[in-house]
């Protein structure tokens, strides 16, 4: 493996159990029948990273410390994989685990952050400068206070575009970033009553970067400071499983920063790797190939 990986990822790196049901999704009082279980990769960075491995992209990853039920899992999925653990912190505690259960486009998931968060003890790695400058994009997830800013202040340091995610319009992550993708659960909590539209203009003015709303199966809109809001409409495809698909749209993004892709060209790359990932199930086996993605947009144009 190269010593400088094209990519840097800082953030959520998880052992998910997932639960993919038969029947519906789960009901009070009520048998669900189990149709498919794992035990793989997640988080939106460690989903990240293997989607952008499936591309044909290094990785270097660390965020979350890995303990010591979710290390071998881990160590074993990325052997032959093109994504650098060396900078994963370990502990000996069982490690940061969900559980997701699934029925089509709609799934709930479990874990314990809330208490790992109020602990007031930190849980993840420091993000090191010597990992992040010699690399060509990077992506950070906006949970882990001063060392997320760490990292995106390395990242401008070093005139390095980064990706993040569900960033709000004041803050110094989406401020500075070359891309930020906020979902619809994050206007829905910060942007209460606000319409799309408006939200955009909002997020565009603080920033220089490419702005990116997505809605679910709305359109997704997307643009920059002192140009027009675009839409465009996400593609169809049948839906096994939305358990990825986010973290999937970010690994999307920083593939087109790799590859010099223009603002609608991102958009909808980003969108179809997105829709190959939601039509299949479990994805970190199953990830996005390029020529999938590519194929599905050929199909549409």
């Amino acid at each position: 493996m190269s010593d400088q990986p094209q990519a840097y990822l800082f953030g959520q790196i998880l052992g998910t159990h997932s639960f993919l049901l038969k029947d519906g999704f789960l009901q009070p009082d009520e048998y669900s029948e189990i149709g498919d279980q794992y035990f793989l990769p997640g988080g939106e960075t460690g989903t990240a990273a293997t989607v952008l491995d499936s591309l044909g992209v290094s990785v270097k990853m660390t965020g979350t410390w890995i303990g010591t039920e979710v290390a071998p899992m881990l160590k074993g999925f990325y052997a032959d994989k093109k994504v650098d653990l060396s900078s994963l912190d370990y502990w000996d505690e069982n490690g940061v685990m969900d559980y997701v259960v699934i029925a089509g486009l709609v799934r709930s998931p479990m874990g314990r952050f809330a208490t790992l968060f109020s602990s007031g003890k930190r849980w993840w790695s420091i993000p090191k400068e010597e990992d992040i400058e010699g690399c060509k994009a990077v992506a950070i997830d906006p949970f882990f206070g001063e060392e997320t800013m760490l990292c995106a202040k390395h990242c401008v340091k070093h005139n390095i575009p980064y990706v993040t995610i569900d960033s709000p319009h004041e803050s110094y992550l989406h401020q500075h970033a070359a891309i930020n993708v906020v979902s619809k659960e994050c206007t829905a909590k910060d942007y209460a009553g606000k319409d799309p539209y408006e939200i955009m203009e909002l997020l565009k003015s603080t920033s220089s970067g490419l702005t990116i709303l997505t809605q679910g199966g709305g359109e997704m809109l997307y643009g920059r400071k002192g140009e027009e809001t675009h839409a465009m409409k996400p593609f169809s495809v049948e839906v096994k499983s939305t358990l990825g698909a986010g973290d999937t749209y970010k690994a999307g993004c920083v593939y087109a920063i790799l590859h010099g892709m223009s603002d609608e060209e991102t958009v909808r790359f980003a969108g179809a790797c997105s829709a190959v990932a939601i039509s299949r199930f479990p994805l970190p086996l199953f990830p996005p190939k390029l020529e999938e993605v590519q194929d599905l947009i050929k199909n549409v144009l």
